[in-house]
């Protein structure tokens, strides 16, 4: 129970690592403001987090005694945040940590050269700028009770290259360093910001999650060969489960790490190490 007392944000929180997540959390004694778009958006072509898979999550959180609010919100949309986030410090005061999940993995499945200007801009729109709304929004009440984690969840992706991945690439290395400027600025008010890398993590029936799925989608190769394939390049022979994230991100929010800032913890069981 190393987190009672405080109040989580996590965004995409509908399903997969975020609904993990959200979930570990709650055992561990914190409430929860959770926040998903509930709905699909032009361009992602694989459907999004609904909004029933979003109370889903929240009555897993309840189930572990927590409290669980949930927001529907769009991070590309600054009105939208900052709702969010009004509602947020309304119902529970404070904010104690934040936990940047919603990210999207396509549009891609391309080369850099064939990458269209709305494909680029819808990426980088959620998966960096969209942490950036949320970090410029909830920031200034960490910085008011002199407290507070950001956890910006990034990938592997954000440390090498992947083929026919550049958009995303190029928003998860950009994530990294928005954690390492914003870990600088904030440090003086022992506001912490850290990144989390996953690996190849496994698509999970309780989770509804999907993302390694819709890698091989976009890739248009088979999801099991995909796996397999993935599974062969791990240094530790497995795949992530979500839960590995989860327990970084606990560990990260909670007393114990905090003296840790600007740093980016990757669980991929050795994928980067080589």
């Amino acid at each position: 129970m190393r987190l009672v007392g405080k109040t989580v944000i996590v965004t995409g929180a509908g399903r997969g690592i975020g609904r993990t997540c959200a979930v570990r959390f709650a055992r561990e004694g914190a409430d929860l403001v959770l926040l998903d778009t509930g709905a699909d958006i032009d361009g992602v072509p694989y459907p999004l987090a609904t909004r029933s898979q979003l109370e889903h999550t929240a009555d897993l959180c309840r189930r572990a005694g927590a409290v669980a609010l949930n927001v529907l919100a769009d991070v590309r949309d600054t009105a939208s945040v900052t709702a969010a986030v009004d509602t947020a410090l309304h119902r529970f005061g404070r904010i104690d940590v934040l936990v940047n999940n919603a990210g999207i993995a396509a549009p891609a499945g391309k080369p850099v050269q064939d990458i269209a200007d709305d494909e680029w801009h819808l990426m980088i729109d959620v998966d960096l700028s969209g942490a950036w709304r949320m970090i410029r929004a909830v920031v200034p009440g960490m910085v008011r009770q002199r407290g507070g984690s950001v956890i910006n969840v990034a990938s592997t992706a954000g440390l090498v290259g992947y083929r026919h991945f550049a958009a995303y690439v190029a928003a998860k290395h950009a994530l990294v360093g928005l954690t390492k400027a914003a870990a600088l600025d904030l440090a003086p008010m022992r506001v912490r910001v850290n990144a989390l890398c996953p690996g190849s993590v496994r698509d999970v029936p309780e989770a509804e999650s999907r993302m390694l799925a819709e890698i091989a989608r976009s890739l248009d190769v088979d999801a099991d060969d995909y796996e397999r394939d993935f599974v062969t390049a791990q240094p530790m022979n497995a795949l992530l489960e979500p839960d590995d994230i989860a327990g970084g991100a606990v560990w990260l929010a909670s007393d114990d790490a905090q003296q840790v800032t600007g740093t980016t913890i990757t669980v991929d069981g050795g994928f980067t190490a080589r």
